[in-house]
């Protein structure tokens, strides 16, 4: 079950495709994350009590309700002001993902799938952005290669 936001509003619905809740794998410091956000959970649950609401989200409040929208954009923008980055906007951190992906030289169809996007000319038409240093380093690279 997924928990987006529409126009400020909280929406609890399943997700668009049975693709959208296929397990993907992760790299090592989101399980990281994700145990520390374990044991977080789990402080909170016992602090909170009888007050506790079981929602079966991962994020929730002190008190096991789902985080309001608005609420969690303030999270964010202090996070990055914390982790000093610039600040963004959360649907923008996809849009760096796919854009650091394609740095990396990942095969758009993988970047696709981790970005769970049903078309891959969503992903490189949409998402991914590539940086100007690689755009000269692939100039200069096929300059030196029609030199030979």
């Amino acid at each position: 079950m997924a928990a987006p936001a529409r126009r400020g509003k909280l929406l609890h619905r399943q997700t668009k495709t049975d693709a959208s809740d296929a397990t993907r794998p992760f790299p090592e410091v989101v399980t990281t994350a994700l145990r520390a956000r374990q044991r977080a959970y789990d402080t909170a649950q016992e602090a909170a009590g009888n007050a506790w609401q079981d929602t079966g989200l991962v994020f929730t409040t002190a008190s096991g309700r789902p985080i309001e929208p608005s609420n969690f954009r303030r999270s964010f923008a202090n996070a990055c002001a914390k982790a000093g980055v610039r600040k963004v906007h959360v649907h923008a951190t996809r849009k760096t993902c796919a854009s650091l992906l394609v740095a990396l030289d990942v095969h758009p169809r993988v970047a696709m799938q981790i970005l769970r996007h049903s078309q891959i000319a969503v992903t490189m038409n949409i998402y991914s952005e590539v940086s100007s240093e690689e755009t000269r380093k692939a100039l200069k690279r096929l300059g030196d290669h029609l030199e030979r």
